[in-house]
């Protein structure tokens, strides 16, 4: 088959090439205390968007460092209660999307919630605060100020801290709760089935922010890792600090903290991504110890996988 990576042979065993730092999980549980030490003041406001079978709210509440995030809230109006509730995660520079595509999971009697990344295309506010360049990406955001001020650290916990909300709503029961996206969408998934063990189900396609210095040594930091080659030509142009920059990206490297992960895996790979390579997804993939399945596209590269979001439905369907 044509290839743009590593054989499958070898993908199948690949366990990444960025670093891990030796205080990972000290690191995450000292930010997930912090997550659970704010005062999250959620709101709920009704939309103009209404349907006979679905209430629909924004919902907003407070994440870390002070930002107020938004997320699309969809409820069934008479399914019985408690039940299961799905979480929904978006691209890159995206937003949470129409109201319409939730419907499918909310005729089913699941409630939805989609979230708006902070400082991305919908509602949520970015508090800012951070040296160095912010022109583009959200990789490189807070790199200078040290792991505990990277932006996406602060988005990982914003994902977990949705699902806390959701799994305390009175009519959500919190043990049957799924999570799902692609791309960006797929590494907020596994982000937030790491932090929320209590995730059930997780579906994350073509995951984005996964073992950052392989997407470096392919000669890819390009579209989505752009902001990898910018950074090094602004802030370090001889690399005399690529190995400190690449161990304090490996807090926010998928791969480093889906060992925590709990619920089920259905994950998704093209073969011939060149946005996020095969490789990157599998170095995350591999270091998942919870039951797990991949559907892998021979032909296919960072774009709609076929008959995919029917094996989603399916699966969720299970919660």
């Amino acid at each position: 088959m044509p290839m743009i990576d590593m054989p499958l042979e070898e993908l199948r065993n690949y366990m990444g090439s960025s670093p891990c730092p030796s205080d990972i999980d000290e690191f995450w549980d000292r930010a997930i205390r912090e997550m659970k030490a704010v005062e999250p003041q959620v709101e709920l406001v009704k939309s103009e968007f209404q349907t006979p079978f679905a209430e629909c709210y924004y919902l907003y509440f407070t994440g870390v460092r002070g930002a107020r995030i938004h997320a699309k809230y969809l409820r069934p109006k008479n399914a019985k209660e408690p039940h299961p509730a799905i979480l929904e995660f978006h691209g890159y520079s995206g937003n949470s999307g129409d109201w319409f595509s939730k419907l499918p999971y909310v005729a089913n009697g699941y409630s939805v919630a989609s979230m708006d990344v902070r400082g991305q295309g919908g509602r949520s506010e970015d508090v800012g605060g951070v040296t160095g360049n912010t022109l583009h990406g959200h990789i490189i955001r807070g790199l200078d100020d040290g792991p505990e001020n990277l932006l996406f650290r602060h988005i990982y916990l914003d994902a977990a801290q949705l699902a806390n909300i959701v799994m305390s709503m009175p009519e959500v029961d919190e043990n049957r709760v799924g999570a799902m996206g692609g791309s960006q969408g797929g590494a907020l998934t596994l982000a937030c089935a790491s932090l929320e063990p209590r995730i059930k189900r997780l579906a994350p396609v073509y995951p984005f922010l996964c073992d950052f210095k392989r997407v470096w040594d392919m000669d890819l930091a390009k579209d989505a890792y752009q902001e990898l080659h910018d950074y090094f030509r602004r802030f370090d142009p001889l690399h005399k600090r690529e190995d400190e920059i690449w161990m304090t990206l490996g807090y926010i490297d998928l791969q480093n903290i889906v060992k925590r992960i709990k619920g089920e895996v259905l994950m998704a790979v093209g073969l011939m991504d060149t946005i996020c390579p095969p490789s990157t997804q599998f170095a995350t993939y591999n270091k998942i110890t919870a039951p797990k399945e991949m559907a892998i596209y021979p032909d296919f590269g960072h774009e709609h996988l076929p008959e995919f979001q029917d094996m989603t439905f399916q699966f969720m369907m299970g919660l």
